[in-house]
């Protein structure tokens, strides 16, 4: 069975989230520097079987474009010229990162470990993951 994964894409890191396989139940995968990104997403299609790519759409709230849209737009043309017979979803990001942030205090994260911007970027795309499955179901 095929997964889904979760892209964060943000200027300087990535955050990344995947399904099991049964699409039940998202999980934070990693946080890769955005330079790296393609290379580490051949690794992972390369072992394992993915079915959808969803992406965060950074949109303000009027859904305007943010500064990080063209970022965004950007890298969904790559995804779709390198990974072509991968389909392809955008999906709301907006206040995935401050539901990160709660989430992660309401976990009982130290401070120390809520303060590495890594752990926020898995932590919304996984989010924006189990939105869109709970979406779906």
């Amino acid at each position: 069975m095929a997964r889904i994964i979760c892209i964060d894409y943000g200027g300087k890191r990535t955050g990344l989230a995947v399904t099991d396989p049964l699409k039940i139940i998202a999980t934070a995968l990693t946080t890769v520097a955005t330079k790296d990104l393609f290379l580490y997403l051949k690794e992972y299609f390369a072992k394992e079987q993915v079915e959808l790519i969803l992406i965060g759409e950074p949109l303000n709230l009027d859904d305007t474009a943010t500064h990080a849209t063209p970022l965004v737009v950007e890298a969904v043309k790559r995804l779709q010229k390198e990974f072509p017979h991968i389909p392809l979803k955008k999906v709301d990001e907006r206040f995935t990162s401050k539901m990160a942030s709660r989430a992660m205090v309401e976990m009982g994260m130290k401070k120390k470990d809520r303060q590495v911007k890594g752990n926020i970027d898995q932590i919304a795309a996984t989010i924006m993951l189990q939105e869109y499955l709970q979406s779906i179901s």
